[in-house]
């Protein structure tokens, strides 16, 4: 039974096929309209969440499968202290995939530990977004026809961005990709990212000017400084303008770059970039309809694939 929690989870062979499938499910999307029929997706997002949750939902449908569940935690029984290996034990009986979004790092291991159906990982913590990346994949295939030789420029909060984590590690096994991190000291990408980085040889700067990188990159992948994830108020206050995009700062950027955010936007890009070509970041919300179509036409209906 195959599941969806890490980023690393499929090999670059059997993403690629994945891709391809929602490239072909983009195309012709009503011939895959009863795919899955009379089969059931059990959304539970513990978390908040807009993007993530509507296109899971809107890929069931569009499959032609139901979806059960709930979008706030505390209308579920764990309000009441029931255990979380406990819920996914139950929901286990009621559908034939769980998609979990939870604050708590770890948790959609946890719920694969205890499923007997396979799992998907909408986000947990600050560890991990694999759907996210299936999206911003597919988001870079499309603009740059290629996931290889690329220098990707990662802009904001790069500690606790769990887009970031899943983007950097998961492109980054492609060859010839190179990465532009650009933050305040405080918000550098994590210790265990840097090892695996240095341990895979994939090459790196870190920087905290945003304006003088923005000329050496091909995606530029915006994120915002997340309120949620601070203990503390002022940190979060001092950090969140440090880097603003706007129309005049990408003066210095190629024609060719694309620009990415896994979206909401607070204000790290200013509307005025909303019009520029170069701007992809809506575009790459409506991918993840069809990269999270494929996905679940993989994991339960896998002939697809191929």
């Amino acid at each position: 039974m195959k599941s969806l929690i890490n980023t690393l989870d499929f090999s670059v062979k059997e993403q690629d096929e994945l891709l391809a499938l929602a490239n072909r499910m983009a195309a012709s999307p009503k011939d895959y309209n009863e795919l899955l029929k009379g089969r059931i997706m059990a959304s539970l997002f513990f978390e908040p969440s807009t993007r993530t949750r509507l296109s899971f939902e809107s890929a069931m449908l569009r499959l032609g499968g139901r979806v059960i569940g709930f979008s706030d935690g505390s209308l579920s029984s764990t309000a009441k202290g029931e255990s979380l290996s406990d819920t996914i034990r139950m929901v286990s009986h009621y559908a034939d995939c769980i998609v979990i979004r939870h604050s708590k790092e770890g948790a959609a291991q946890v719920a694969q530990t205890h499923a007997s159906v396979p799992v998907i990982n909408a986000g947990d913590g600050g560890r991990e977004h694999p759907t996210q990346t299936l999206t911003d994949l597919m988001t870079i295939l499309k603009v740059k026809n290629r996931l290889d030789n690329l220098t990707v420029g990662c802009v904001g909060d790069l500690k606790f961005g769990r887009t970031v984590h899943s983007l950097v590690k998961n492109i980054g096994r492609y060859p010839g990709v190179r990465f532009l991190f650009v933050s305040p000291g405080e918000l550098r990408i994590p210790a265990f990212l840097r090892t695996y980085l240095d341990e895979l040889r994939i090459p790196y700067e870190e920087s905290s000017h945003m304006e003088a990188a923005l000329g050496l990159m091909d995606v530029l992948y915006m994120t915002r400084v997340q309120r949620e994830r601070f203990f503390n108020e002022e940190e979060y206050i001092r950090l969140k303008d440090m880097f603003i995009l706007n129309s005049q700062k990408l003066e210095n950027a190629g024609k060719e770059l694309a620009i990415l955010h896994p979206l909401p936007r607070v204000n790290e890009i200013a509307y005025d970039v909303d019009d520029d070509p170069r701007a992809v970041y809506f575009d790459q919300a409506g991918y993840g309809v069809f990269a999270r179509m494929a996905l679940l036409a993989w994991l339960l209906d896998g002939k697809e694939l191929g």
